[in-house]
């Protein structure tokens, strides 16, 4: 199971990229456990400059945009 942390306040671009990435996991049949990190203090462990940020499996894999499903799913797969 792959764990996929969103990290931002919970601003609109952070809740569209958690949609977009529970929508490849599960057009990928991909079993994921997903959370919502809003807390100041426990983004800033991770070294982004803007949100929202995208975690797999501990592994910061984009910040500040929202990337494309494609690479969503290439992200997804390497890390199954």
């Amino acid at each position: 199971m792959l764990t996929i942390k969103i990290l931002g306040s919970g601003c609109s671009n952070c809740k569209r990229l958690e949609a977009l990435a529970r929508k490849v996991a599960g057009d990928l049949g991909v079993e994921a456990e997903f959370e919502k990190v809003t807390d100041f203090n426990e983004i800033m462990k991770w070294p982004i400059l803007s949100t929202p940020g995208l975690v797999v499996n501990d592994k910061l894999v984009s910040s500040g945009r929202i990337p494309s499903e494609k690479e969503i799913a290439e992200w997804l797969k390497s890390a199954a």
